[in-house]
């Protein structure tokens, strides 16, 4: 894979890491108290033009 392909990649998925770190802390202050809590949380990647849809689940403990 070339180099921009490489760059444009990683600033992607950084943007994406950044900005869902930021949507659930935002979720979780928003929701009070969540001590002991457990939320399950989905990301659906889908990308136009290709046929890619990916989806990630994973569990996100209250604090």
């Amino acid at each position: 894979m070339s180099d921009d392909f490489n760059m444009s990649m990683r600033k992607f998925l950084k943007q994406v890491g950044v900005t869902s770190q930021q949507a659930i802390e935002e979720g979780l202050r928003n929701a009070g108290d969540t001590a002991g809590k457990e939320y399950t949380a989905k990301m659906t990647l889908t990308i136009d033009g290709l046929d890619v849809n990916h989806v990630v689940t994973g569990t996100i403990k209250g604090q």
